[in-house]
């Protein structure tokens, strides 16, 4: 579930959607279509329904292993598996991280020790969290053989061959993955994690798309990982022409969930910094605030 606040004037909209309707950029696509409408304008962009696209291959082949996902175990009519991400009613310290531009770009610039990796600012972004959200999972044993494995979505639109329409409406994305063991996210250089992070996304081409929705096909499972990072940063959404103009601003209503972490717009400077919003308990919180400002200024 999706649930997002708009602040559009004087006046509040929240917009609460299922996400086995659609992605971001398809909901980005809605609400063009909606502020269109609410103009008495045609729709911006026809959307293309037809989920054909991503149905599986007949027979399905599953060419590539996906450690990302984990199978559906049942027993008797019973989900045998513990929940995608813990749910679970207990106390969370909610607080929100800003990075700036020059955070981001003193990222960027550690990272250049990498020349193979794609310096991008999620993928730098995506490092730092990576590391401080591992780093403050054990609290009293700090086991350094321990591997943590982050999930991030990657949209397959343009990866597929042949691409998928623009204006497909609909889930289009896969969890990327990258894995490492705890000494190396605590000991090793962020050029080597940003690698990591990039080399997720890269795994995604036409055929690993293919062989993980026939993955699916078969096993019915879900994505399986540490924690997920789940980015509003560059959607757009604030940038949408309602009859009454764009929102000053859009982001996410805070809600329960301490295995995903939310990326999104910064009010003051959209385009070049970004807010992370985190969800621990008390001691986990501390631990990943210290560690957050710790990796920043080394």
């Amino acid at each position: 579930m999706q649930v997002t606040s708009f602040k559009c004037g004087g006046f509040a909209i929240g917009i609460s959607t299922s996400h086995a309707t659609f992605d971001g950029i398809s909901f980005k696509t809605f609400l063009d279509n909606l502020a269109a409408v609410a103009g008495g304008k045609p729709l911006a962009v026809p959307p293309c329904n037809d989920r054909e696209l991503l149905a599986a291959r007949s027979p399905p082949r599953v060419t590539f292993p996906h450690p990302e996902l984990l199978k559906l175990q049942t027993r008797l009519g019973q989900e045998l598996n513990p929940p995608v991400f813990d749910a679970a009613q207990e106390a969370l310290d909610f607080k929100i991280f800003r990075l700036t531009s020059g955070n981001i770009s003193d990222l960027k610039e550690k990272a250049k020790t990498s020349p193979s990796a794609r310096i991008s600012g999620f993928n730098v972004v995506t490092a730092h969290i990576w590391r401080c959200k591992a780093l403050s999972h054990d609290l009293e044993v700090q086991d350094p053989d321990r591997v943590s494995t982050i999930l991030y979505a990657v949209n397959i639109r343009p990866r597929l061959i042949p691409p998928l329409p623009v204006s497909y409406a609909g889930n289009a994305v896969l969890t990327a993955y990258a894995s490492a063991r705890c000494r190396e996210l605590r000991e090793g250089p962020i050029s080597k994690l940003v690698e990591m992070v990039a080399e997720g996304a890269k795994r995604i081409t036409d055929e690993y798309a293919r062989s993980a929705i026939d993955w699916g096909e078969i096993y019915k499972g879900f994505p399986h990982g540490e924690f997920l990072i789940s980015s509003w940063w560059k959607l757009g959404f604030d940038e949408v022409e309602y009859p009454w103009g764009c929102p000053r601003y859009s982001c996410p209503v805070v809600y329960h969930r301490k295995d995903i972490i939310l990326l999104f717009p910064d009010i003051d400077d959209k385009k070049s910094s970004v807010n992370v919003l985190v969800a621990l308990p008390k001691k986990q919180m501390e631990k990943f605030e210290s560690l957050f400002h710790e990796y920043l200024s080394v």
